[in-house]
């Protein structure tokens, strides 16, 4: 199944280090995901991941880099 072909809603899902995911919007994200407000077809989904997930590292990492400076 190609995700042209995939006619399900997804919804953006993020964890604690701010790393982004998309997930079937009738289930529950998985423990330590929450869902972010933003449902629709799994392309326009990953549209907006794509659009707001700029910087890949884990907030972690970036807060200890942050730290370092």
């Amino acid at each position: 199944m190609s995700i042209t072909d995939d006619d399900r809603q997804y919804q953006v899902v993020i964890n604690d280090e701010e790393q982004y995911s998309v997930w079937p919007a009738e289930t529950q994200p998985p423990a330590g995901w929450r869902g972010v407000g933003v449902t629709g077809d799994r392309a326009s989904c990953l549209a907006h991941v794509d659009e707001v997930w700029t910087d890949l590292r884990p907030r972690s990492l970036r807060e200890w880099l942050a730290d370092r400076h």
